[in-house]
């Protein structure tokens, strides 16, 4: 069997990993040329910048879902932890939404802080809650509980790349402090504060969101996603026919981040190599932690079926 990276061909993976490579050197030399050409603000563009992450953070309740699922599968003394950790991975996923993108959601409602009623910032809250609602209770009815340990370790490792990827992310912004494309077009000469990506600040940035261009926030989230072929694997799915769905699950996530990282430039929110670090980050951090994680489940099931030989 050839060798496989989050339920894919590697060459699938390693095909990711050189694009981003390709789109870092190109942007190295161009990043500001290509910002420029492709500038477009539109509010149709808002709107997908808004709502594309929620795929991505919909995968902290379906995590909490395998782990409700293998967990339980282990023995009704684990059912209360269970149940916790479905409970928690959909309100990680209510709450990361709420506090990265509620922004773009609470005047969607006419929702003005300090002069609309508190009480329609709750229902701005209860849209992700009642978005993210349905996802647990899917997973928990499609995943296959023959290999409860596997589970477990998926929902374990879904939740750990969203993280990882989270902190990795927030650290690097404020190490590069590389300032906005839309921040630079507001200067009356934008190549006067023109930086490449390797010329630094640490700590410049701060709050200040106009110098946290570098990496993508955006695509260091939506990019978690190219675990999804993993997840599908562990769906009821007939054995024979799990590596052609897994492929075309990758397909779908790959023209969906096409379709952000474009949408990043074009809405002047980051240069090409911002997007290309963004998903590189996050796929090499992904990958890494479902390697290990995976790995860890093989190597017991053989260490017990070892056991049970003697």
């Amino acid at each position: 069997m050839k060798k496989r990276i989050l339920a894919v061909p590697s060459m699938c993976f390693y095909s990711i990993i050189a694009l981003c490579l390709i789109g870092i050197i190109i942007g190295s030399f161009f990043d500001f040329d290509i910002s420029m050409v492709v500038a477009n603000k539109t509010q149709l563009g808002t709107y997908f910048a808004t709502f594309s992450p929620f795929f991505a953070y919909a995968l902290f309740p379906a995590g909490g879902a395998c782990l409700y699922v293998g967990l339980r599968k282990k023995g009704d003394s684990f059912k209360p932890l269970a149940l916790i950790l479905a409970v928690f991975g959909w309100f990680m996923a209510v709450y990361f939404s709420n506090e990265y993108f509620g922004k773009g959601v609470r005047p969607l409602f006419g929702y003005t802080p300090g002069e609309s009623s508190p009480l329609l910032s709750v229902v701005c809250w209860l849209v992700w809650a009642i978005l993210y609602s349905w996802v647990p209770f899917v997973v928990v009815r499609c995943v296959d509980d023959s290999d409860p340990d596997k589970l477990i370790a998926v929902g374990a490792a879904l939740w750990l790349s969203s993280f990882a990827a989270d902190a990795m992310m927030q650290w690097l912004k404020q190490v590069g402090s590389r300032p906005r494309p839309k921040y630079l077009l507001t200067l009356e000469n934008p190549v006067s504060e023109f930086r490449n990506w390797w010329q630094m600040i640490p700590n410049k940035a701060g709050t200040n969101d106009s110098y946290q261009s570098w990496p993508s926030g955006h695509m260091s989230i939506v990019c978690v996603l190219f675990s999804l072929p993993v997840l599908t694997d562990c769906m009821k799915i007939e054995s024979a026919r799990k590596p052609r769905v897994n492929l075309t699950v990758f397909f779908f996530v790959c023209v969906f981040i096409l379709l952000c990282g474009y949408n990043r430039m074009h809405m002047t929110n980051h240069f090409l190599s911002d997007v290309c670090f963004g998903t590189l980050n996050t796929t090499l951090l992904t990958a890494g932690i479902f390697t290990v994680f995976l790995n860890a489940v093989e190597r017991h099931g053989k260490e017990i079926s070892n056991s049970a030989k003697l």
